[in-house]
């Protein structure tokens, strides 16, 4: 068994370095969190965020919406474990591939809001057009979906080429990789690891990255409603679609 202040510590140095890779992630959650809020008028009584990880982003949620039950869908053992060591039962903690519909069922349906950053890079074009589809499924009439991850807006292509990469990529890179280096050490967690090096063997990241335009389009010919960007910070960007 994972200690719980041994999760929390581990967990707060991944919110470190998630927050390398995205600018000001903080403006990103709280945008988020306020379109949820604005869109029905009051708090999301159903929550998933999916692609989780550890589970950062939906304490956050959880504590900003008590009543709500919000769920955490993740492949990683690592990073589910980390999360249920930390929040217990707060959250509930599913464990879902994205890459195959079979994470709907296991999810449910009429979410209020559905929240996915920086995961879908992980898959390839087809999936995520898959994912799409998937998702407007698992939302309520009305329901919200907030996809974030690198989108770079193809109406300044000049300008996105001179912000790749961005000034602390590489330094990112580096914490990540000492992060997992780091996790590997913990005696409890080895097993774990073993597991998803089991998954990860043969599934490398896509690192796909398409236009803010092409997952406009892609979420309205899944049967989005409106759907457009609702937040931006250079390359990175957040699209919000309504079921």
């Amino acid at each position: 068994m994972l200690d719980r202040t041994q999760a929390i510590r581990w967990r707060h140095t991944w919110a470190q370095v998630m927050g390398g890779f995205v600018p000001h992630l903080a403006t990103l959650e709280e945008t988020l969190c306020h379109a949820a809020e604005a869109v029905r008028g009051r708090a999301p009584g159903r929550v998933l965020d999916l692609g989780g990880g550890p589970g950062v982003l939906a304490e956050r949620m959880v504590r900003r919406w008590p009543d709500a039950a919000v769920t955490l869908m993740d492949i990683d053992p690592v990073l589910l474990a980390l999360a249920q060591g930390a929040l217990g039962g707060e959250v509930r903690t599913l464990k879902g591939d994205l890459s195959s519909p079979s994470w709907v069922a296991r999810a449910g349906g009429s979410h209020d809001l559905i929240t996915v950053v920086m995961t879908l890079h992980y898959l390839p074009p087809a999936q995520v057009r898959a994912f799409y589809d998937d998702a407007r499924r698992c939302l309520a009439s009305g329901g919200l979906l907030v996809v974030a991850d690198l989108m770079p807006d193809d109406g300044v292509p000049s300008l996105m080429s001179a912000l790749d990469p961005a000034p602390d990529e590489a330094a990112a890179e580096l914490a990540w990789a000492q992060w997992w280096s780091g996790v590997g050490e913990v005696k409890a967690l080895r097993p774990l690891l073993r597991q998803r090096a089991a998954i990860f063997g043969n599934r490398p990241p896509a690192e796909f990255t398409a236009p803010a335009s092409w997952h406009v389009a892609t979420a309205r010919e899944a049967g989005f409603g409106e759907t457009g960007i609702l937040w931006r910070c250079g390359r990175h960007a957040a699209l919000a679609a309504l079921a």
